[in-house]
């Protein structure tokens, strides 16, 4: 369904620092850094791009959104520990199962260095 993901930063030194350790915590590679500054993520088919906004105005977090990476329990531990000791906060309960409407889920949450809300989910 989707092409890509693309998120504003307004430190990019930052973000990569967040996101080259989040993403390789589960198995993915250091961004690729295009000609605009662009941070580009590439993993399982998909892209996540980190980038200043392009219209100058400062970046922020989209007031209830949320995305989603797929990955293991194993995996989610280690990515959120990876964020949270590379500038990002680990918010909501602490990672582990829970149970809901979309049945059992393990589930880690963690906001980058621009405040943007990532969740790292497994369907049990």
């Amino acid at each position: 369904m989707f092409s890509h993901i693309m998120v504003g930063a307004d430190d990019i030194d930052a973000a990569k620092k967040f996101y080259d350790a989040t993403f390789t915590a589960f198995g993915g590679n250091p961004a690729v850094v295009d000609d605009n500054g662009r941070l580009i993520y590439m993993h399982n088919g998909g892209l996540y791009i980190v980038t200043p906004p392009i219209n100058g105005e400062p970046a922020c977090g989209a007031n209830g959104g949320t995305i989603g990476f797929a990955m293991t329990p194993e995996q989610a531990d280690a990515w959120h520990a990876a964020g949270v000791a590379n500038g990002g906060k680990a918010i909501e309960d602490p990672p582990g199962w829970r149970e809901g409407g979309f049945g059992r889920l393990y589930l880690a949450y963690l906001r980058d260095p621009a405040g943007n809300k990532l969740c790292a989910l497994h369907r049990g």
